[in-house]
Formats: structure tokens, C-alpha cells, sequence
């Protein structure tokens, strides 16, 4: 296992209450399953590769908040402060 998967497998096995309002270990344990994101490790491919997509920092934000089509909406499981922080990491490494 590289540190980076035991950084992930770590991250993964904590509730988001304990993440803090770490973005990219936020995003470990809650996004990496579904989407690819380099900066994560993240090679998901249920969900729209966020490298290839490039998403903004408000289009984050929403679709964290309100879900889509295939994603669960994550109000009310992160606090807003913790949407931020993955939207801010996404948005500031995605394509990178």
C-alpha cells in the first residue's frame, strides 16, 4: 500500500464529523468512490471525472449541497463549512 491509499484507506474510515474541515480528506472519504480526481487519488467512474470536468467553486458547492440525477445530496451529512472546504480543494485542483 503507497501512503497515498493509506492516507485514502484512512481517511475513509472516519465519519465526516471527524474530518474537520479538511476538503481533500473530506473528499477522500465522501467523493473518491464516485469521481476521479487526481490531487484525491480518486479514480472513481460513477460520477463525472472532476480533472476532466473543471468544476467552479459555486458549481461544487451546489451540486454538494442539492445532489443531482445519480448523486446524493450531502446537506444536512457535511456541515456548510465542510461543502466549502471540498469545493474550494475541488475547484483549486481539479485538471491539475
Amino acid at each position: 500500500m503507497t501512503t497515498d491509499e493509506s492516507a485514502s484507506a484512512t481517511a475513509t474510515s472516519k465519519p465526516p464529523s471527524e474530518l474537520g474541515q479538511n476538503g481533500k480528506a473530506i473528499f477522500q472519504a465522501e467523493c473518491a468512490g464516485c469521481h476521479t480526481l487526481k490531487a484525491a487519488a480518486a479514480t472513481g467512474t460513477v460520477g463525472p471525472n472532476l480533472d476532466e470536468l473543471k468544476p467552479s467553486r459555486a458549481a461544487v458547492e451546489r451540486q454538494e449541497t442539492n445532489g443531482g440525477p445519480s448523486m446524493p445530496a450531502f446537506k444536512g451529512k457535511l456541515s456548510p463549512a465542510q461543502i466549502q472546504a471540498v469545493a474550494k480543494f475541488v475547484s483549486s485542483s481539479a485538471g491539475k
